[in-house]
């Protein structure tokens, strides 16, 4: 099967600075890329059928994002090609990190591919608007300083620190964190030179928190390490370290009901990697 992968992102900090009419809450946020993630497979068939080979507990065929974004290429291309399709789960649900999201990116951009559909990218990312706010922002594939629901970015540079990810033992309800009656809304909005020069914050973190204890501790425990912080609506938390090796050492030390991950920070992608690699090959 044709391997690509699905990189996890980290909020470098997020505000909510205000809410819609609609609903939609509006951010300020910065998305970086790291070189760890959830990994996929393709295999292209004549049956115009689209299967997965794997599975996610609690989460049924018609509801995986991975199949919605293969259907909705199909039907949006006229493909009358199928493919299987197995997902290599390494992103924890709930976790902050952008797996459904980034997930659904790298079907759209690998398939694209692989069918020989032909979209640009503006117009892949139009289709994966219609499954996430998020996943643009991946089929981009660039770290970005993000408005709006998450849909309006441009890309940054920014330092490509090395980062230990903690993972708590629990599933945070995305939709429980913005609907709480405790979250802020009108967060001051920054400018990117704030944010380059060291301000802004997570505002959903004291949310969370306050309902999940095992996250307040995570990010006790880090702060003992280096600047903790939580990604997106968590649990993840995170902090950077100047190389490899502090940062393997920090993360030898993590509690044992705890997992946890090193990756280094990207602002390219490696998905992005992987489809140059594959159109230099064709």
């Amino acid at each position: 099967m044709n391997s690509w992968p699905a990189p996890a992102k980290l909020n470098l900090f997020l505000h909510v600075t205000g809410q819609r009419a609609d609903g939609y809450h509006l951010l300020q946020t910065v998305f970086q890329f790291v070189d760890y993630g959830d990994e996929l497979h393709f295999r292209v068939n004549n049956s115009g059928l689209i299967h997965r080979r794997s599975s996610l507990p609690g989460v049924d065929e018609e509801q995986d994002l991975v199949i919605r974004a293969a259907r909705l290429l199909q039907q949006q291309c006229g493909v009358e090609a199928g493919a299987e399709i197995r997902l290599d789960k390494r992103l924890p649900l709930g976790g902050g990190l952008g797996g459904g999201s980034s997930d659904a990116a790298t079907t759209l951009v690998a398939l694209n591919h692989l069918w020989g559909t032909g979209l640009n990218t503006d117009e892949l990312s139009a289709l994966g608007l219609r499954l996430g706010a998020d996943v643009p922002i991946f089929v981009h594939g660039h770290a970005a300083w993000a408005e709006g629901i998450g849909e309006q970015f441009s890309p940054v540079e920014l330092p490509e620190p090395w980062f230990v990810v903690i993972i708590p033992p629990v599933v945070v309800a995305t939709a429980e964190v913005f609907s709480a009656a405790d979250l802020i809304r009108d967060a001051h909005p920054i400018t990117i030179r704030a944010f380059l020069e060291g301000k802004g914050c997570n505002t959903l973190e004291r949310v969370v928190v306050e309902r999940y204890p095992e996250v307040a501790k995570a990010l006790a425990w880090l702060n003992g390490h280096g600047q903790a912080r939580m990604t997106g609506s968590g649990g993840c938390v995170f902090a950077s370290f100047k190389d490899e090796p502090e940062a393997q050492r920090v993360l030898r030390q993590i509690p044992s009901e705890w997992r946890g991950f090193v990756a280094r920070g990207r602002n390219c992608s490696p998905l992005l990697e992987r489809l140059r690699e594959a159109e230099t090959v064709q």
